[in-house]
């Protein structure tokens, strides 16, 4: 039996102000738990639209929303298409927008992904190198590890793992590889362990965890498809409708923070005007202002959610002003 990592679950989906007829999408369907949350929420005339590019994420919700089916719609798209996932699921037209009420970004990798072994993510299991979460994908960890240069995957391990042992790393591997292509991800596991340290070795939980996370990022353009995504999610919203998005590494949660910041408006107004009158009052507002951490005993039970971060923002009517 599988687990999905259920970190601030309810937290999220009480960050969204669910309103029983509106309309939302859960970008990250995975183990379909927040999905399940949501739609349990909706009446007659709510709907959800979930998003996942990974066939075992369809199937096992079919299972899971079976209850529910009439008021869900599942696509099989990367979250980065959301405005063409709108027009699949035909969403209705408001005035030439496809809007909803709320979106749901949980950007952990689900723990079924992560648990099978053929899958290519874990560094516990020997498996091929793979790491498509679609598996129509082109690009694989493979490709990555024995055809590109020995500057770019250091590049990206320090970038997307944040491994300060990565030139060591991708030398090991470049060296490794002239003799035989580097196939498993036990192969490539050892050869992270002899590019880093005995001392560093040491601590800090599994070596290879950095750079089997880099190379999952880097294979699914995983920042990329965020940063579009969010940008998308704030056209798609209602005024009032919110995004609530779960991050699990500093990268994503910087891009979120930096992208809710952007469309966050700043007065220009010299302090002592009473009254606003640039009128610069952004698309969005923060509904937290710090991000929402695990409690102790959540950490405890899932030892997977300790880095996890949730933030929440609010589209606001600009049209009525």
């Amino acid at each position: 039996m599988f687990h999905h990592v259920t970190v601030l679950r309810e937290e999220s989906v009480a960050g969204l102000a669910i309103q029983p007829n509106g309309i939302y999408v859960d970008c990250t369907l995975g183990g379909a738990g927040h999905s399940e949350l949501i739609v349990s929420q909706l009446s007659d005339g709510g709907r959800l639209i979930a998003l996942d590019q990974d066939d075992w994420a369809h199937e096992n919700a079919k299972k899971r929303l079976a209850p529910y089916l009439d008021h869900v719609t599942l696509v099989r798209s990367n979250f980065r298409y959301l405005e063409d996932a709108l027009q699949e699921a035909q969403v209705p037209l408001v005035d030439g927008e496809r809007l909803v009420d709320g979106i749901l970004f949980d950007l952990g990798v689900s723990s079924p992904q992560l648990d099978e072994g053929e899958r290519g993510f874990s560094y516990n299991h020997d498996a091929p190198l793979d790491m498509r979460m679609d598996q129509e994908g082109m690009l694989t960890a493979y490709d990555i590890v024995n055809e590109w240069s020995e500057s770019e995957i250091a590049k990206i391990l320090f970038e997307y793992g944040e491994e300060k042992f990565s030139r060591r790393i991708a030398k090991v591997i470049v060296e490794a590889r002239a003799q035989e292509p580097v196939k498993t991800t036990g192969q490539l596991a050892e050869l992270v362990k002899k590019g880093i340290p005995a001392a560093a070795r040491r601590t800090g939980g599994h070596p290879a965890k950095r750079s089997f996370q880099a190379l999952r990022i880097a294979v699914n353009d995983e920042l990329g498809a965020f940063e579009d995504a969010i940008h998308a999610a704030v056209r798609c919203l209602k005024p009032g409708g919110r995004i609530a998005v779960i991050t699990f590494h500093s990268l994503e949660d910087r891009i979120c923070k930096q992208i809710f910041k952007s469309y966050v408006g700043r007065c220009t107004c010299p302090p002592d005007l009473p009254i606003c009158g640039c009128g610069n009052k952004g698309e969005l507002r923060l509904v937290n202002r710090k991000p929402i951490l695990p409690s102790s005993e959540e950490i405890e039970a899932n030892p997977r959610s300790r880095s996890a971060k949730l933030r929440i923002a609010e589209k606001l009517d600009t049209k009525g002003d």
